[in-house]
Formats: structure tokens, C-alpha cells, sequence
């Protein structure tokens, strides 16, 4: 998949077929739409186009109003994004900035400026709730009458339901909020999972014989947290079992070297030797988070840290042991 910032490049196809959105999480919903919209765009000749935007729409409103509420929480970092969207067969994927000016766009203008002139839209696909254009004064019919006038082709893609539940990002967040990872896999249609690369922390792990491979979520506000039992692909030929830890690091100090990140910190429970002490860092591994234990804890020094960690090690393993 050929990702693009922004539509002004000359490798960028002169025709597609687009769909528009956040795609959060790339859930079973979106990959219903982005089928269909693989096979519009191979019926008409052109490459299938994911428009997205960074920041979250939500993520620059909440800034400008100084709410930090408004904004939504994050499941996936924008690597883990383009990964699904790639996996689903998507040919490009167009980011485009969301800034006061994009924010301030007529609908119409969107329409000729960026779908007509920019993309060379031969079809256009949307969810059932697509707003467009300053204060969303964009919407559907809108979009269908353009397309009708300017043509290319315009449709419409109804909720998708898995046991009666709408599929959306919103469903996802809160089955991550609940630590209901069973919940989130069902609606993601895999498990849940975090990938980046090895990053060098405060080295603690080592102190406390409890070593950890770090990566950093991108996002300030992920929509998961917590203690999780985990599987790491990437590192050797088969997962490793380990446990996890996403959030903030409560019992450690704010001016370590990751101070005020993010971190996923993963601690292997058998670390194959073959990798020697240092080889993890640089590699890009994939995290898959399959149960939550619990809440991160402050711990009231290392001591109490240590005895935590050990804790959930045996409780990780308890939990694999069941599932085999």
C-alpha cells in the first residue's frame, strides 16, 4: 500500500475509487466496507483509496476548545493503522492534515477541490453517518447529487452488526475501557495488538532481573490500559508469552527517559537465549494483548514493585496454562 501525506504528488494515482474516514482500530465494519470498495474500484480500473485524517477530527476540536475530554481515546497508532488498512488490500491511503483550514472548508469546495481535482474520484464510498465540510454541513445527498453532476459514482454503506451489536470505533473503546478483550477481538475480528519498535527505556527491568521491551503509543489517550497477559511476534520464530504493561508507569519516576510517554512494556516469561541480552532493541514486534489482569497499580517502592511484577508473571502464566 502506498501511503500518501497530503493528495500533491505525482505517484499518486489519477483515479480511484475512495472511501472516507477515521478508521480507528480498522474493525470488522471497516473491513466490510473496504472489501466493497476493492471490488468497486477493481470493476472500474482504478486503485482503492483510504482517505484519513491526523489528528482525529475530535483530537483538533477538543484542542481548540482546551477540552481534553472531548477528545476520543486512541486504539490503534497510526503504524498499526496503516498495517490493517494494507492487510485488507487497500492500494493508497491519502492522510491528510486536520487543521483550522481543512476544518473551515465549504462542503463544496471539499467536493471539487479534493475529490474532483485532487483524487480524480470515479466512486465514492461513505458509512450511513458521513458528515463532511464546515460544521458537517456536508452530508449524503450532497455528496450523491455532486457525484450525479460531476460523475462519478456515490454509495452508501449501512451499519455493520456482529450478534446484534453495531460494529463501530466507539464499540471498540469501550470493550478496551472494560479490559473485555474477548469483546474487542470479536469486534476487531482478531486480537487486539500493538506493534512498533524495541525502544531503550530506564533499564529498571534489569535491576529488578524483570527485563521489558518498550514501545511507545504515539497517542497521549489510548483507548486500553493496564496489566495484560500477552503473546510477542516478531522476536523468534514462535510467540512468546509475556505480560504487559500499558499506561503511564505510575510507581516509577516521571523524569525517566520515557517520562510523560506512553509506553507498552513488555516483560517476556521465557526469553530465548539465543536473542542475547540486548536483542530485542531495534526490531519491530507486534504485541498482542489477550487478557487483562488488572489496573496499573503505584507501587510503594521497589520492593513491592518487584513482588507485583512476580505476581502477575504467575497469574499469566495460570491463565495460559488454562487455555492449552
Amino acid at each position: 500500500m502506498q501511503i500518501f501525506r497530503g493528495f500533491h504528488h505525482p505517484q499518486l494515482a489519477k483515479a480511484c475509487a475512495l472511501t472516507i474516514g477515521n478508521f480507528d482500530g480498522v474493525h470488522r465494519g471497516h473491513q466490510a466496507m473496504l472489501a466493497l470498495l476493492n471490488n468497486e474500484a477493481r470493476h472500474r480500473g482504478v486503485p482503492s483509496c483510504v482517505m484519513t485524517f491526523e489528528p482525529h477530527p475530535r483530537d483538533f476540536f477538543a484542542a481548540q476548545h482546551s477540552q481534553p475530554d472531548l477528545a476520543p481515546a486512541r486504539i490503534a497508532t497510526l503504524r498499526d493503522k496503516f498495517n490493517e488498512l494494507s492487510a485488507c488490500g487497500v492500494d493508497q491511503c491519502v492522510v491528510l492534515p486536520f487543521n483550522h483550514a481543512f476544518a473551515s472548508q465549504q462542503p463544496q469546495a471539499f467536493i471539487e477541490e479534493v475529490l474532483v481535482k485532487g483524487l480524480g474520484v470515479k466512486y465514492v464510498l461513505v458509512g450511513d453517518d458521513f458528515r463532511f465540510g464546515a460544521k458537517r454541513a456536508g452530508d449524503y445527498a450532497m455528496l450523491d447529487a455532486a457525484g450525479a453532476t460531476q460523475g462519478f459514482d456515490v454509495a452508501r454503506m449501512n451499519s455493520y452488526e456482529v450478534r446484534g451489536l453495531r460494529v463501530s470505533s466507539s464499540a471498540v473503546r469501550d470493550a478496551l475501557a472494560r479490559g473485555a478483550m474477548q469483546d474487542v477481538a470479536q469486534l476487531l475480528g482478531r486480537p487486539y495488538a500493538i506493534s512498533g519498535h524495541v525502544v531503550h527505556g530506564r533499564k529498571l527491568g534489569r535491576e529488578l532481573n524483570c527485563r521489558t521491551l518498550n514501545l511507545r503509543f504515539s497517542h497521549w489517550k489510548p483507548a486500553a490500559s493496564g496489566i495484560f497477559v500477552v503473546q510477542v511476534h516478531g522476536l523468534a520464530d514462535q510467540p512468546l508469552a509475556g505480560v504487559a504493561n500499558l499506561g503511564i508507569r505510575p510507581s516509577l519516576d516521571p523524569n525517566d527517559v520515557n517520562g510523560g510517554r506512553v509506553l507498552l512494556e513488555t516483560h517476556c516469561l521465557d526469553w530465548p537465549a539465543s536473542l542475547g541480552a540486548e536483542g530485542g532493541y531495534g526490531k519491530i514486534i507486534r504485541v498482542e494483548l489477550l487478557h487483562k489482569l488488572h489496573d496499573e497499580l503505584k507501587y510503594d517502592g521497589l520492593d513491592a514493585l518487584m513482588q507485583g511484577i512476580h505476581k502477575d508473571c504467575d497469574d499469566a502464566r495460570a491463565w495460559l496454562a488454562a487455555r492449552i
